[in-house]
């Protein structure tokens, strides 16, 4: 079930940024990502070696910086803290499957040049990812909610 959300929510990055896996080879080019799910310790170290931040986060990505000229062109890995997106799961009343998806979306922009370094970036990577996550029927994560009573 979460590979089949993963592998939903990839696409449909890709797909948007003209990246769909049915005309792959139509220009010549194939690509792949790698997606990981991994514990918390995994990437808290990964965060300490690649960010200087010694805590877990919920997604990581690492564009890749080689181009072969041979096979598909790697646009990276994108690693998921699964412990860490349980416990945002449950605090935020979100169902765990969407929350998933939205990091995957996230992850997947960040392989593709996206970045939230400045306002005007994280808005615009925002909406494009409110706008993917509708496409797959799921609540803009960034939209208001209302007052827990």
């Amino acid at each position: 079930m979460i590979e089949e959300a993963v592998a939903v929510a990839a696409r449909t990055a890709l797909a948007d940024q003209g990246m769909s896996a049915e005309d792959a080879g139509a220009d010549g080019e194939d690509f792949e990502i790698s997606i990981v799910l991994a514990d918390d310790a995994f990437v808290r170290e990964l965060n300490r070696t690649w960010r200087n931040r010694d805590q877990p986060t919920n997604v990581l990505s690492f564009p890749a910086e080689d181009e072969d000229d041979h096979g598909p062109r790697l646009l990276g890995d994108v690693v998921l803290a699964y412990e860490t997106i349980e416990r945002e799961a449950l605090a935020s009343g979100t169902p765990m499957l969407d929350h998933v998806t939205h990091l995957v979306i996230h992850g997947t922009l960040h392989l593709l040049g996206f970045d939230h370094k400045t306002e005007q970036e994280a808005g615009e990577m925002e909406a494009l990812e409110a706008t993917l996550l509708a496409r797959l029927d799921i609540a803009d994560p960034y939209a208001p909610r209302p007052a827990l009573p």
